[in-house]
């Protein structure tokens, strides 16, 4: 509805482009497909995250919002995960009952996809974390922020999912060296403080965590199976995905294979029925040199525009938490292409004389 109300900027017809780069795709799958596949699932399943980003970007690119609207949006944000983590705590079964072994655990996940929750309780960990870095509020409300961070990180952690856990911890860290680096000496210090505080937390849930599974999380993090030998593969098959998708546009780099088909073809070469978890081999084997071109506007545009602004405090956090998300599990949901809208975003920043010119048009206002 926003494209629609507030309209978009003309240079965002880039992100025209990229959707449009796909479609050639839709059509190379349609002529190629097997009789036993349902061609219309198989293409939403696999375009429907792309579009999403498409039209997230077009609505986004180098839109103005102030840095107090950014940061409603992401505690609105934060609002369904804390929900989301409620749900895990009440419905997840005996963690020794469940945890057997090493592999992501959708008993521990709610029945979702393990691999999709980390990711976004991933995402609600970094979101958390930075308003607790950030945050003036009374010890209190920085506390509850400490318990919601500790709820949040549980739960990531016992997916035995690593890919959102990890994501998280980058972009934490990129946004704590930017913020840093921009600050004055005393939230330099109070940063520390926060620092310290927030390393005994995550020591504390990290304790309890392998304590609960019977110290299986210890050996996955440390890329080893439930008998404590190493792990060949420390991407869980994701090098061999990866491998097969590149010689499939190799074979085909025009056009591609078509939406939709890497799954079939994987599955007629090697009878393995396994979908994509990186975005970026899985756009260039489907959709061929299009596909390539279409990864290089997603990829290339935001740190273009970076460089003419650099109001935006998120930017690094968020094109990194896109990037890594995209690359270990594909665009399943519909976070990262949300995400990578808002580092397009250009943030202005309230000086203390708007501020208060702000308050005296209130007080008038109210007189």
């Amino acid at each position: 509805m926003g494209l629609f109300s507030n309209s978009f900027s003309n240079q965002s017809l880039i992100f025209v482009v990229y959707i449009l780069l796909l479609l050639p795709g839709i059509f190379v799958a349609v002529t190629d497909m097997g009789f036993d596949t349902n061609i219309r699932r198989a293409i939403a399943f696999n375009l429907s995250g792309p579009i999403c980003l498409g039209v997230s970007a077009i609505f986004c690119y180098r839109r103005t919002v102030s840095f107090n609207q950014i940061k409603i949006i992401v505690i609105a944000l934060l609002m369904p995960l804390v929900s989301t983590t409620v749900y895990l705590f009440l419905f997840t079964p005996d963690l020794q009952e469940v945890v057997t072994g090493t592999e992501s655990n959708f008993m521990t996940s709610g029945g979702f996809g393990p691999n999709q929750v980390a990711t976004v309780l991933g995402l609600g960990i970094f979101v958390i974390a930075t308003r607790f870095f950030m945050s003036k509020d009374l010890f209190l409300h920085r506390m509850i922020d400490l318990l919601v961070l500790g709820a949040l990180s549980f739960r990531a952690l016992i997916t035995f999912s690593r890919g959102g856990v990890l994501t998280a911890v980058i972009m934490i860290l990129v946004f704590l060296a930017i913020y840093y680096l921009k600050v004055n000496l005393k939230v330099k210090f109070r940063i520390k403080a926060s620092l310290l505080m927030f390393l005994l937390l995550l020591f504390f849930i990290w304790v309890i965590s392998s304590i609960k599974t019977s110290g299986f999380l210890d050996k996955r993090y440390a890329n080893q199976d439930a008998a404590g030998r190493e792990k060949e593969d420390l991407t869980t098959g994701r090098t061999d995905l990866l491998a097969f998708e590149i010689g499939e546009f190799v074979d085909n780099p025009f056009l591609g294979i078509g939406v939709g088909k890497v799954k079939e073809e994987r599955l007629n070469a090697t009878g393995i029925e396994a979908a994509s978890h990186n975005e970026m081999s899985r756009i260039i084997a489907e959709h061929g040199l299009f596909g390539v071109l279409a990864f290089l506007i997603l990829l290339i545009t935001p740190l273009v525009y970076r460089l003419k602004n650099k109001n935006n405090l998120f930017f690094y956090s968020f094109y990194i938490f896109w990037l890594l998300t995209i690359n270990h599990s594909a665009m399943r949901i519909a976070a990262p292409a949300f995400i990578y809208g808002l580092c397009l975003l250009n943030i202005t920043y309230e000086t203390r004389n708007k501020k208060q010119e702000t308050r005296n048009k209130k007080l008038e206002t109210r007189n």
